[in-house]
């Protein structure tokens, strides 16, 4: 059955718990650059995408993987260190070869974050392939 026809796991569930090196703070070493300890919004896509990912598990096959293609989210609440963060990605359709995601991203206090996330699926080898190609070795 072509994947076209498989409808992913509804929804993916991803937690961790904020540690330093998860916080907006720890995003530079250079001293001109001043962010908050809260946890960054790059450590909140980055959950989110975890969750969209293990949403997609079923549908791999040997020698694949999903990777992101395009997120658009907002962050609009602060979370200290030590909380635990959860994301979810709500499979919403697919549009081409794209699998589309509503995702949240929540702590104790409530909602975090939200918004889309569309991921594809594709062959490990050939995507390390074209890493490759753009290093100067």
């Amino acid at each position: 059955m072509p994947k076209s026809d498989i409808v992913p796991s509804v929804i993916g569930e991803a937690s961790w718990i904020v540690s330093e090196s998860d916080l907006a703070s720890a995003l530079s070493q250079d001293h001109r650059d001043t962010f908050p300890r809260v946890f960054a919004t790059a450590r909140m896509v980055a959950l989110m995408e975890l969750a969209a990912a293990r949403a997609l598990l079923g549908l791999l096959e040997d020698g694949e993987l999903s990777v992101g293609v395009l997120v658009h989210v907002t962050h609009t609440a602060a979370t200290p260190a030590g909380a635990r963060v959860t994301a979810e990605a709500r499979y919403t359709g697919q549009e081409g070869k794209f699998y589309c995601f509503d995702v949240t991203a929540r702590d104790d206090g409530g909602e975090i974050g939200r918004g889309k996330h569309q991921r594809a699926i594709v062959q490990t080898k050939r995507l390390l392939e074209g890493a490759a190609k753009r290093t100067k070795i």
